[in-house]
């Protein structure tokens, strides 16, 4: 049964976001918090804004795409109740950030986009907070909703095992997503499944098999009830909005992946096992070499079916 750990990690290397173009996000983030400062401090200054990185940066997932791209999620924080619609405090961000970058910025639902064209993208979406209630973020013509994006990383660091090992899963995910495309689920809807399911397994050594029995506790619990709800505020199901042709696009994909998982593990040979990985991960992922390989029988059993969790130190 071939081994595809190692081919797993260099997948990792291939969809991270590498040093340079981190550094360059960053770079821009402060830039951009400078501008949006000193803006509202000229035009708003009964506004004061506030930041908290958020997101896939926040929880160290983030990916880039097949194009390249990858993005920051800043949110800009008001601690006072505004005197003004939702889209007209976006707006104001809107023009705070117009003209830092070549390309127009984005006035989408809950953010403003400052595109940086080619390399990356950083998102500002905008929040208020008084005491006594939650956290609200503005929606483009739709008022403020409840969010709280900062208990949402807090329940992600929760999931989190020693070794990094949900990290590396929901960024594989992701990456399979991002190949596939076709209107599959969010970075944060495969953050979620991803999370629970991974406290109902037992985390193996190998990354192939626990992709695989993450893969097959997500079906499981999606067959049993096809809901995706954010662990905090506001609680709603990302799922919701699906109809039934996109549901069952994203359980076929789900299935199809989980039977080449499954052929892949049972494979002798790694270059052929790495073959079926690449079917769903795409040309980042590496092939194999074209030999045999060995497992004990541990591994085997493994391998065999899914370690459903039945030990205590699994989740340490």
């Amino acid at each position: 049964m071939a081994n595809c750990h190692d081919l797993f990690l260099g997948y990792q290397e291939d969809i991270c976001i590498g040093k340079s173009k981190k550094d360059r996000m960053v770079a821009s983030k402060e830039a951009l918090r400078k501008r949006i400062r000193k803006w509202f401090k000229d035009n708003h200054s009964d506004y004061e804004p506030k930041f908290f990185i958020q997101g896939s940066h926040k929880m160290k997932s983030g990916i880039r795409t097949k194009e390249d791209i990858c993005d920051l999620d800043d949110g800009i924080y008001f601690f006072r109740e505004p005197d003004v619609t939702a889209t007209t405090l976006q707006s104001w961000v809107w023009d705070a950030v117009n003209g830092y970058t070549a390309t127009t910025p984005e006035h989408r639902k809950k953010c403003i986009r400052s595109i940086f064209a080619g390399d990356y993208e950083v998102d500002h979406p905008v929040y208020y907070k008084i005491d006594g209630q939650d956290y609200r973020i503005a929606v483009k013509d739709n008022g403020f909703e409840d969010s709280d994006p900062k208990a949402m990383v807090e329940w992600f660091n929760g999931k989190k095992d020693k070794d990094g090992k949900l990290i590396l899963h929901v960024m594989y995910l992701k990456g399979w997503c991002d190949e596939r495309r076709h209107k599959m689920p969010s970075g944060l809807a495969m953050t979620i499944l991803a999370a629970n399911a991974k406290d109902r397994i037992v985390l193996n050594d190998r990354d192939d098999i626990t992709l695989r029995d993450i893969l097959k506790e997500i079906k499981k619990e999606l067959d049993r009830d096809f809901k995706c709800i954010v662990p905090a505020v506001p609680k709603d199901d990302l799922f919701a909005g699906y109809d039934e042709t996109r549901k069952n696009n994203f359980l076929g994909a789900l299935k199809e992946f989980i039977d080449d998982a499954d052929a892949a593990l049972r494979e002798e040979n790694q270059l052929t096992a790495s073959k079926l990985w690449k079917k769903h991960l795409g040309s980042r992922f590496p092939e194999g070499k074209d030999e045999k390989q060995q497992n004990n029988s541990r591994v085997a059993a493994a391998v065999a079916a899914g370690a459903v969790r039945s030990n205590p130190w699994a989740n340490e």
